[in-house]
């Protein structure tokens, strides 16, 4: 039999209203990935729009919940029994405000980090060690809300560096999915 696929989830909110915002880096991501796979996402029963394929020698389910945000976890968890994906080959790509813009990191579990996407997943799935793609957007300004802040949209600044950034975490999902996650973190932590 078939090892399971990998399920790769981006986080963000639907609608094109929210398409540049920072919160919606993952589904930039799976863009990326979902071209690498030459599919096109289509409409799931799960809530989610979803692209089979591969990358690389592995199979993957490439999904974009179509819940807000903070309801997340009603679809991945979904998906997850749909596809019966054990909880180890689940990556989820979501923006990280502890990070710098364009930094990458990846690691397995923790704690949310006052990111409601991941609270809900965590929540719904009962389960933490899944992997996580953490795309850097870097901390407001001043005293601005940090809710405030992932609902804008990327500066000017940041756009100019936008597609390289995507592409990289997209690499480090390929990285995740070809090899151990220590070997993945050795490669992108350093950059």
């Amino acid at each position: 039999m078939a090892a399971e696929p990998w399920l790769v989830v981006g986080l963000g909110n639907p609608g094109p209203s929210y398409a540049g915002n920072r919160h919606n880096a993952g589904f930039l991501v799976l863009d990326v990935l979902a071209g690498r796979t030459g599919g096109k996402f289509k409409a799931h029963k799960a809530r989610a729009d979803v692209v089979e394929g591969r990358l690389g020698a592995e199979r993957v389910v490439l999904a974009k919940p179509r819940s807000w945000m903070n309801e997340s976890g009603g679809p991945v968890k979904a998906l997850r029994d749909f596809y019966k994906v054990p909880v180890g080959r689940l990556i989820v790509v979501h923006d990280e405000l502890d990070i710098p813009y364009g930094a990458i990191r990846l690691k397995r579990g923790g704690g949310d980090n006052g990111h409601n996407g991941l609270r809900s997943i965590t929540k719904s799935l009962g389960d933490r060690e899944y992997l996580r793609v953490r795309f850097g957007v870097g901390r407001p300004p001043g005293r601005m809300d940090p809710a405030t802040f992932v609902l804008r949209d990327f500066s000017t600044t940041e756009r100019r560096e936008l597609d390289l950034n995507a592409e990289r975490a997209a690499d480090a999902v390929e990285a995740l999915t070809a090899g151990p996650l220590e070997a993945a973190q050795n490669a992108f932590h350093a950059t």
